[in-house]
């Protein structure tokens, strides 16, 4: 029970990482798109 719980927050967690990353990738995309733009 408490075995099936633990690994389901580490899931979340890694999901949460990967969307930080997915997140910032976007953010310097957009900051070089907009330097490009300049």
């Amino acid at each position: 029970h408490s075995p099936a719980i633990a690994s389901i927050q580490i899931k979340r967690r890694g999901d949460v990482r990967q969307a930080k990353l997915y997140y910032l990738r976007e953010l310097s995309g957009r900051a070089a798109r907009i330097k490009e733009r300049i």
